[in-house]
């Protein structure tokens, strides 16, 4: 008999609290949303162990049922086989299964086999990422195909990406809804000066370093000559990988690598306190970083694509090469007047990606293809971020069916 209250189980991250990335720290904030109205919620959690001992256990945080899975290995194999743990035992719970990502995908039909209604937000074209060898890339074109027809619904967290997706599914299975972010309005310099730095007398970088990410674009072009600011590189560097060790030998003095930073009031600091904000992603779709950016009120350098451009919006800095890039970086170091109109223009625009609009329109999303009751109208805002489509009926699954979902 299914439970009076709504449930959803988060499969696709490493788990909460969130300390890795975009995906975990909407799944703590849409966890902690539905908690607080009246949902049971669970979320899946990956633990690499040298011996698998407990396999699967379950502890409450913030009245939310964190399901831990022990897997024994590392790197992609654990997170395969993580994926696998987390689809079986969510098939023997009653939910709504939120998938975040594709790259678990092989084992989504399993999971609807099983009764799960599943809800995929299919991140970006990750197919498309230079960085992969060829057998990954097909491994990921082939996970995004099984994806698209094994979910009931897919998310699209950009326009673009919906198009994209519209290639693989009807456009009524897909729902846009964007990433969230809020304002950081003041910050203290402590962090920037920890680093060297003065407020708005250096750039700032917080990506991974990938080829796709431009980063080796904006360090060469900054270090082309003197500028009398500094740029700051956020991001793991591996001396074993090629494209870091030609990063680190394109930067003038002036630049500095502090490692890969996760504490938050430095990074608030760091975009804060910045003369600019400096984004080269090449692939993906409403990025975390740049929606977290337009909220510092950050004056915006960005590769000019489609993803970029559609989130960040006019009134920012663009390039298209690497002598585009240099000319932007020199713009926004001497051009006053157009930092603060670029600046006005990022916080306008922050205004289209507000937590409470994109969690609202998942719980509207969650409840329909549950089968559970609408919200109430007076919680259900509308936002011009979000786009809910009707929900394309399932024609295979039985209707005595039971949902399930689970989160990882």
């Amino acid at each position: 008999m299914r439970s009076l209250a709504p449930a959803i189980l988060i499969l696709g991250t490493r788990g909460i609290p969130a300390a890795h990335g975009g995906f975990e720290t909407f799944a703590e904030r849409l966890a902690l949303h539905l908690a607080a109205r009246g949902w049971r919620v669970g979320v899946y959690c990956q633990r690499e162990v040298g011996r698998v001992g407990r396999g699967v256990s379950t502890r409450v945080w913030r009245g939310i049922d964190l399901i831990t899975v022990e897997v024994a290995a590392n790197g992609p194999v654990a997170t395969l086989a993580f994926d696998a743990l987390c689809a079986h035992d969510a098939a023997s719970r009653g939910g709504v299964c939120l998938v975040l990502g594709y790259n678990g995908a092989v084992f989504l039909p399993y999971l609807r086999l099983r009764g799960a209604k599943i809800l995929t937000n299919m991140d970006g074209i990750e197919w498309k990422r230079p960085k992969w060898p060829l057998p990954v890339r097909v491994f990921f074109w082939i996970s995004e195909w099984i994806a698209a027809w094994s979910s009931h619904r897919l998310v699209a967290d950009h326009p673009a990406i919906a198009d994209h997706l519209a290639t693989r599914r009807p456009r009524r299975a897909i729902a846009t809804i964007a990433y969230g972010g809020e304002p950081i309005r003041s910050t203290s310099e402590a962090p920037i000066r920890m680093l060297g730095l003065e407020p708005d007398r250096f750039l700032v970088s917080i990506a991974r370093i990938e080829p796709d990410n431009n980063v080796l674009t904006f360090v060469a072009a900054f270090s082309r000559r003197p500028r009398g600011a500094r740029l700051v590189v956020l991001g793991k560097l591996d001396p074993e990988n090629a494209y870091h060790r030609a990063v680190r030998a394109a930067a003038g003095e002036a630049v500095t690598f502090p490692g890969a930073i996760y504490e938050a009031a430095t990074v608030q600091a760091l975009r804060h306190h910045a003369r600019a904000y400096l984004h080269g992603h090449t692939v993906g779709g409403t990025n975390p970083s740049l929606v977290e950016a337009l909220w510092a009120g950050n004056a915006v350098i960005a590769h000019d694509n489609a993803f970029n451009r559609g989130t960040a919006g006019e009134g920012q800095f663009y390039f298209s090469d690497a002598a585009g890039c240099e000319r932007a970086i020199t713009a926004v170091l001497e051009d006053g007047e157009a930092v603060a109109a670029a600046r006005r223009a990022a916080r306008q625009r922050a205004a289209d990606f507000s937590w409470d609009d994109v969690l609202n329109a998942y719980e509207v999303e969650l409840r329909r293809l549950g089968g559970y009751p609408p919200m109430p109208v007076r919680t259900a805002r509308a936002s011009a971020a979000v786009s809910v489509p009707d929900v394309e009926p399932d024609r295979r699954r039985p209707a005595e069916a039971v949902a399930a979902e689970r989160v990882r």
